[in-house]
């Protein structure tokens, strides 16, 4: 009986250890071994970029003049106003007379009748003008003035999503750290999946798509009583193998600050983590999978240890998962603009998957009321 229970521990560790293997190596290498195309788009089409901001004026500030100076011939950009009071209607009048491209749509307040993002960015999407929308957020910036173009170039043929990254810019303390770490475990899981014909999410700070693909599938209409989603749950329900494309050269990254106080992160977190159990069951599953085995990974790990049951034998999987990981992570990485943050993954891919069984329990018991 002494051997038997750290036997099946190991056993478990060991199952563990074969799903996460299976995770690096034929998901996430898709990515590592991927090619941006580098060539400048040579077709420019018609673009509407979409924004939802709800008391941004600081931002709307000092992003919307590096919007508008956008390198490319034929685009508008909508920015809908949504129920602010902090002066934001009156930067956006100044501007609207300022640049000819901007179009503003504003929304106010109603006592019985509280909007959310979905409906913002519905208002948004019918009163854009072009049968290609480009989304991004108040707090974002684009990293060049060929944002808009690289995006865009996508949509050719059959592609009627385009799915964008969009990383955090690097500031003090672990937190940023790692909140720019967790970034980019996403962004790997969700762009390797698409690139191998199962996509299942996106983000709303950087995300293309169809004025067609949204009106033929009723918009948001499915998933509207849920606050958060407007960029996950629309693609988990609309991509597919034959309609999705991804864009993750430098130039098509659009950035932004990350939140600098945990308070702030943890409920922007719960509001995003909120609207995983409404993806389609084989995507949960996945990520499940993922979650469960990278967590019990290192708790087990640490009990084999403990219980000196063939402890160097753990320790050795370990380093060859490890290995595993600094050979694929640090390529996509680079490609991510976060190769800075490689030397500390084996610390952060152990809060990573302690955060994400965590903050995915809170997700399942708790609803989100608000949207910011």
């Amino acid at each position: 009986m002494e051997v038997y229970v750290p036997l099946l521990l190991f056993i478990l560790f060991l199952f563990c250890f074969i799903a996460q293997l299976y995770f690096l190596i034929v998901n996430h290498k898709r990515l590592a071994g991927y090619k941006p195309n580098e060539d400048m788009p040579q077709g420019h089409v018609p673009v509407s970029v979409i924004i939802s901001a709800r008391n941004e004026y600081e931002n709307l500030k000092e992003n919307i003049p590096v919007i508008m100076a956008q390198d490319h011939p034929d685009f508008e950009v909508v920015v809908v106003n949504d129920c602010s009071y902090d002066e934001s209607d009156m930067l956006l009048l100044e501007y609207e007379k300022q640049y000819p491209k901007l179009k503003v749509v504003t929304i106010t307040e109603h006592d019985r009748f509280k909007t959310g993002k979905k409906f913002a960015l519905t208002l948004g999407i019918k009163a854009a003008k072009n049968e290609n929308l480009l989304f991004t957020d108040a707090d974002c910036q684009p990293a060049s003035p060929h944002w808009i173009s690289r995006m865009t170039a996508n949509l050719t043929g059959s592609t009627h999503i385009v799915l964008g990254y969009s990383p955090y810019k690097k500031g003090k303390g672990f937190l940023n750290t790692f909140i720019r770490f967790e970034t980019v475990k996403t962004a790997i899981n969700y762009l390797s999946a698409a690139l191998g014909g199962d996509p299942y999410m996106g983000i709303g700070r950087n995300l293309c798509y169809t004025k067609t693909l949204f009106f033929k599938n009723k918009g948001f209409a499915s998933h509207m009583h849920v606050m958060s989603g407007d960029d996950d749950l629309f693609v988990n329900q609309n991509a597919t193998s034959d309609n999705t494309a991804i864009e993750i050269h430098p130039d098509a990254h659009t950035w932004s600050d990350a939140k600098n106080r945990f308070g702030a992160y943890y409920r922007q977190k719960r509001r995003h983590m909120g609207v995983g159990k409404l993806y389609q069951n084989k995507h949960r599953r996945f990520l499940s999978l993922d979650a469960i085995s990278g967590f019990l990974f290192y708790v087990l790990l640490l009990l084999c240890i403990a219980l000196n049951f063939v402890p160097w034998v753990a320790l050795g999987l370990f380093v060859f998962r490890l290995g595993f990981q600094f050979w694929i992570y640090n390529s996509v990485f680079k490609k991510l603009r976060c190769a800075d943050m490689v030397w500390y993954l084996p610390l952060l891919d152990i809060f990573y998957y302690f955060y994400l069984n965590i903050f995915g329990l809170i997700g399942t018991f708790t609803k989100t009321r608000q949207w910011k």
